[in-house]
């Protein structure tokens, strides 16, 4: 079986700067792809060196937990990159964008206007978006509204059914990972259950949001420092192992249809070659 993960910071100062080994652990757990998402310009050029070494695909974007240090030329710095690189292969979205309504004390309006700014430009570049979703789906929609774009994922959806189907209706997938993997997680896996197949696409958000077998709580942290490793692409077919579960099917029907879903809302996904020469 073959996988996707759509969703990957391999540039995260957590993998100690071995992104070979940690692509090498994925493609032997059968992750054959992986999107790596910029969160800010001065990352811009390292995922996209990354994606090219390893024969990846990236995203070019700025987070929203990002704006507050961002300067106000990124936004002229994110569009100057996406015309420069409008013909690679591997830039196949405009992201991580969004909003966060869950951190305290970051610029709502500034997010907002950051936001905004982004989703003209990937109107403008063609492209889809993979959005950050922390307690802001209203908003984001909102946006998308009056700013539609080419669709996209909406990355660590754990939103209501309702907001989950507008996001489907504008064309998007929902990003489902590790998260899902924690029986105290009852909303998420009930929509992991109940949501159309076709809507749902995997993701790690390596090295964040680590499935429930690594997970290791403060006092562990404390008393044993150093004993965990991050979580990384190569947990995503044990991932989606948890929605094979809940929905009580085959793992290979997952593994096929989510792979399909990818390629289907990163379109330029699908045309990539691996190191093999075939297509992923």
């Amino acid at each position: 079986m073959r996988w996707i993960d759509t969703h990957c910071h391999l540039d995260a100062p957590e993998f100690g700067g071995n992104a070979a080994e940690v692509v090498h652990r994925a493609r032997a757990a059968g992750v054959v792809q992986i999107v790596v998402p910029a969160v800010e310009a001065a990352n811009f050029d390292t995922v996209r060196e990354l994606a090219h070494e390893h024969h990846l695909a990236y995203a070019l974007g700025i987070h929203p937990l990002y704006v507050d240090r961002a300067e106000e030329a990124d936004i002229d710095r994110l569009a100057d990159a996406l015309d420069a690189h409008r013909h690679d292969p591997r830039l196949v979205a405009v992201g991580e964008i969004g909003l966060d309504h869950f951190v305290p004390g970051i610029d709502r309006p500034r997010q907002e206007r950051c936001y905004e700014a982004q989703l003209r430009l990937a109107r403008e570049a063609g492209l889809p978006v993979i959005l950050h979703v922390r307690r802001s789906a209203d908003t984001l929609l909102k946006h998308l509204r009056r700013t539609p774009v080419a669709g996209g994922i909406a990355h660590a959806f754990n939103g209501s059914d309702q907001q989950a189907l507008a996001f489907v209706a504008m064309g998007f997938k929902l990003g489902f990972g590790g998260a899902m993997t924690f029986e105290r997680a009852l909303q998420l896996r009930r929509l992991a259950q109940t949501l159309p197949l076709e809507a749902i696409v995997l993701e790690t958000d390596a090295p964040d949001i680590p499935p429930h077998w690594l997970y290791r709580t403060a006092a562990e942290r404390r008393s044993e420092p150093g004993a965990t490793a991050p979580n990384e692409p190569s947990q995503l077919p044990r991932i989606a192992q948890t929605l094979a579960a809940l929905r009580g099917i085959g793992l290979a029907e997952i593994a096929n249809a989510t792979w399909a879903q990818a390629c289907a809302v990163l379109p330029k996904l699908g045309a990539l070659q691996t190191p093999a020469g075939d297509p992923p």
